[in-house]
């Protein structure tokens, strides 16, 4: 998986370059959001400008971040998605879960 992860004012933003996560890839995903996704951050915020195609497997990353953050109170906060990526949020029923930004600036301030 081709990812870049960076602090900035003490947000984590994990951009993914990839335009398909699936199988192996979000399996990767799960992998590096346990090391970002920590409790001394204000928020992680998810790049997914690039992202195209997303399966189950990559919806279960997503939910990680969640779950890893949730029980601090720390939000996740999806960026520059698809509006295919849009429609499957909603048609799981987990959109909710999530805050949205138009861009990784917005999702800061």
């Amino acid at each position: 998986m081709n990812f870049q992860v960076e602090t900035r004012d003490n947000y984590s933003i994990f951009t993914i370059f990839d335009e398909t996560i699936e199988g192996k890839s979000a399996s990767e995903l799960k992998a590096k959001i346990l090391l970002v996704a920590q409790p001394d951050i204000k928020a992680l915020i998810i790049d997914l400008s690039n992202v195209k195609v997303i399966d189950s497997s990559g919806l279960g990353a997503l939910l990680l971040a969640h779950r890893q953050l949730n029980q601090h109170k720390i939000p996740v906060i999806l960026v520059g998605m698809q509006d295919f990526i849009k429609e499957l949020l909603k048609i799981t029923h987990i959109d909710e879960l999530f805050k949205y930004s138009d861009c990784i600036s917005d999702a800061i301030s």
